[in-house]
């Protein structure tokens, strides 16, 4: 099988739109229903759910209160364009990085999913952010284990990343697989 690999000079939020057309591409040619997007603002949310209208499309807008107490990130009027769309929206702990970060905010010791996340980065923080994403999609019953989704993430703002996988809830994370690569900054 060949299949065509699209590489960004640099990272962020200029290859949004981009990202969110190989990524609905490749959903098309293999007939894959679920997508899974990391948004905590919702912009790229709201800006996906737009193009994937119709498919199980989920945002993983992060943890309640990751910077100040109770404060949801997602802005309401980018939820609003979600729902509309059909979207489904989840609040969770980042799957590589609550309790680990905890010990090692208090106790100067690296964990395990910190190691993950530092593995998965090698090829980007979007593929980390994919990674992850989707597990927290399936931990939340959104996502079936086992079935072929498109992850789509970012390096900070927007979408630069978008990857096919094989899904797994955290607690069988070796279960992932990255099938294929959409798109990624090269840098």
């Amino acid at each position: 099988m060949e299949v065509r690999t699209v590489y960004f000079e640099k990272r962020g939020p200029e290859n949004t739109v981009g990202t969110l057309e190989l990524a609905k591409e490749r959903a098309d040619a293999l007939g894959l229903e679920d997508v899974v997007v990391a948004s905590l603002s919702g912009d790229t949310g709201a800006r996906a759910s737009e193009v994937f209208k119709g498919y199980n499309f989920v945002v993983v807008a992060g943890v309640v209160g990751f910077r100040e107490p109770n404060k949801v990130r997602l802005l309401d009027k980018n939820r609003a364009v979600i729902e509309k769309n059909g979207g489904k929206i989840i609040f969770a702990g980042h799957a590589f990085g609550m309790l680990g970060r905890a010990v090692k905010n208090k106790f100067g010791a690296i964990q395990v999913d910190e190691l993950i996340a530092q593995v998965l980065r090698l090829f980007g923080s979007g593929v980390k952010v994919g990674c992850e994403v989707t597990c927290m999609a399936v931990d939340a019953g959104l996502v079936a284990s086992g079935k072929e989704v498109i992850a789509i993430g970012g390096s900070a703002k927007g979408a630069d990343t978008a990857v096919v996988l094989k899904a797994a809830n955290t607690h069988n994370f070796f279960d992932t697989r990255i099938l294929e690569i959409i798109c990624k900054p090269r840098e």
